[in-house]
């Protein structure tokens, strides 16, 4: 056991070179969940690992989730490939990067299991929480109003390993402590306490019971924070809401070239978005800013998806809107705030009428 737990530790090390599977992109319009962390999200012996679990749990029980991430893989059985697994990373190369992935995925939700590749390779294990702490602290200061789930990490079949990984999950349940004190949606998940070292392939990543196990415990900790999955038979969709007028950017009937304005909020289609990817969808249509402009007072319309930049949007945690195209931000027009105010685009300066939440 002990040689194979030291060439799983080189291969752990040597596949932080290599790159993964680009994202399949796929979307079913379901509250945006983001599987975060190392070689056991992705699915290391098990391609697609826990998350083929995870999906079939959540599908059986009526819930609509759209995972996302820019890597892909993993079977049939696993409807939606997209995770944020990358083999071989530490706390501090995930941390490297995870803003920017926060800013294209937009979650909702965070599975967070990160950690055992700081202590395979023995790397400042001793600051290793400090670290994982840090990377907590970016993630709620970027995505402030997701729900991120940190999970201890699952065992590992050396003993000196073991013994650090222990060390390490037993400074978690504080660090989740101190951010819930602090008003944060961050919640514990005691992972290693789900599975054993007869669960390990190779004394590092899971078998496929193993990795079962672990999404049993995703989906009860899920089941037990409302709203981080929806709600079953749902499609997760979200309204644009306007901090300055509180009214919803609406699509109207949808048709191409219909404005987006603002409406009192309510239970019309129109006002119901999705993310797809940068894109916002509402129905089938895609917020659009028109002609493909890229000047003050462009109006923001809804036209068929089609992928390009003018239909690429970054929702950022500041409450801005901005089209990847013009760099300029979703603004009611003229500070409006009645119903009919048109959408249009704008040189972001900070003001109310650029601010909006996803409700």
């Amino acid at each position: 056991m002990r040689t194979r737990t030291l060439a799983a530790v080189t291969a752990l090390v040597l596949s932080a070179f290599l790159p993964g599977g680009p994202a399949a992109a796929e979307s079913n319009g379901g509250t945006r969940v983001m599987p975060l962390g190392d070689s056991i999200t992705e699915g290391t012996q098990v391609p697609g690992g826990y998350r083929i679990g995870l999906w079939q749990r959540l599908a059986a029980g009526g819930y609509q989730v759209d995972f996302t991430g820019s890597q892909s893989n993993g079977p049939a059985a696993l409807g939606d490939h997209d995770h944020e697994g990358h083999p071989g990373w530490r706390i501090d190369q995930i941390d490297a990067n995870i803003t920017g992935w926060l800013r294209t995925s937009t979650p909702h939700t965070v599975l967070l299991h990160i950690g055992t590749n700081d202590i395979l390779q023995n790397h400042d294990v001793a600051h290793a929480p400090a670290r994982l702490s840090t990377l907590i602290d970016r993630i709620t200061a970027t995505a402030p109003d997701a729900e991120v789930f940190v999970s201890t990490i699952i065992p590992l079949a050396n003993a000196g390993q073991e013994s650090a990984a222990r060390s390490f999950n037993a400074a978690i349940p504080g660090i989740v402590q101190a951010n819930r004190n602090a008003g944060k949606h961050v919640h514990l998940v005691d992972m290693h306490a789900a599975l054993t070292a007869a669960d390990l392939v190779d004394g590092v990543h899971p078998t496929a019971a193993g990795y079962d196990k672990m999404a049993a415990a995703w989906f009860t900790a899920l089941r037990s924070v409302p709203g981080s999955i929806g709600t079953p038979g749902t499609t997760g969709a979200r309204r644009i809401v306007g901090t300055q007028s509180g009214r919803c950017a609406d699509a109207g009937t949808a048709a191409n070239g219909t404005q987006v304005r603002l409406q009192d909020c309510g239970g019309q289609s129109g006002q119901a978005w999705t993310r797809d990817g940068g894109a916002l969808v509402a129905g089938a249509k895609c917020l659009d800013a028109s002609g493909h402009g890229t000047a003050n007072g462009t109006p923001v319309i809804v036209w068929d998806c089609h992928g390009q930049a003018n239909q690429q949007w970054v929702v950022d945690a500041n409450g801005t809107i901005t089209g990847v195209q013009s760099g300029l931000c979703l603004d009611a027009s003229g500070q409006g705030t009645a119903n009919g105010t048109p959408l249009i685009l704008w040189s972001c300066g900070g003001q109310a009428n650029q601010q909006w939440a996803l409700r």
